[in-house]
């Protein structure tokens, strides 16, 4: 049960510069291993030993849109706006010539109408299972020209770079879409699902508890999701802390 008092004396502080170092770490991180997974041959490895692989590119796509996110709430830089939303310009652009601007607004609307009919992160009433809900989220988000485009630099970077096709499928095209699969599923339908006795209003979002560790790997402790509206300007590594002070209050 949330301890609402306290909730209201709770104040999350953040470092001026943890934003921005924490967003170079994981652009950072995400480029040496996407580098280094392009040279290596992979002609001879079975797909089922490249799995954890895979997952660890997939875990760091995820980690460029949870900058992004957080950009979009002047996180990452809140003493500059223009940096700030460069880094998540940045970051979207890495992920996959994203538009920032434009989710830069639908996601407000999102917050300020979370699990309503003018939630563009919410299904239509009809498509509620997960695949269908998935599919119509992001058809909301994706254009032909951005799939285009990503066709004609994959064969770019194949006929001009040499880099092996198996090793862009492998480590660029299928953690980005596992990346979106990921970030669906603990971001959007987990938390905003509506519970069998009814959403807990305003916010219509529910927290996911898990150990600290496992709710960082599944994505970066967004599953602290009722957390989330109720703090927006609140990082994506204080949702735990927030979290406590709600269900622990002293």
């Amino acid at each position: 049960m949330i301890n609402f008092k306290s909730l209201l004396r709770f104040r999350p502080k953040l470092n001026p510069a943890q934003g921005m170092l924490i967003a170079i770490v994981i652009i950072s991180v995400w480029a040496i291993s996407l580098t280094f997974l392009m040279s290596i041959d992979i002609s001879n490895i079975k797909f089922l030993m490249l799995s954890p692989i895979i997952l660890w590119q997939t875990f760091l796509y995820t980690g460029l849109f949870i900058t992004a996110h957080d950009a979009m709430h002047g996180i990452v830089f809140p003493q500059n706006p223009k940096i700030n939303h460069f880094m998540g310009s940045l970051c979207l652009f890495l992920y996959g010539l994203l538009p920032y601007q434009k989710l830069l607004k639908k996601h407000w609307l999102h917050h300020h109408n979370p699990a309503s009919e003018i939630d563009p992160d919410f299904h239509d009433g009809k498509h509620k299972s997960f695949l269908a809900w998935y599919f119509y989220f992001m058809m909301r988000y994706w254009s032909w020209s951005q799939i285009i485009t990503l066709m004609i630099i994959y064969n770019t970077i194949v006929y001009s770079f040499h880099i092996p096709r198996n090793n862009l499928t492998y480590f660029w095209v299928i953690p980005s879409l596992l990346s979106s699969l990921q970030l669906f599923y603990f971001g959007t339908f987990l938390p905003h699902t509506e519970p069998i006795d009814g959403y807990n209003e305003p916010h219509r979002a529910q927290t996911i508890n898990r150990p600290i560790w496992w709710s960082f790997i599944t994505c970066y402790h967004f599953g602290y999701h009722e957390e989330h509206h109720q703090y927006p300007h609140a990082a994506w590594w204080q949702l735990p802390d927030i979290y406590k002070q709600y269900r622990n209050p002293k």
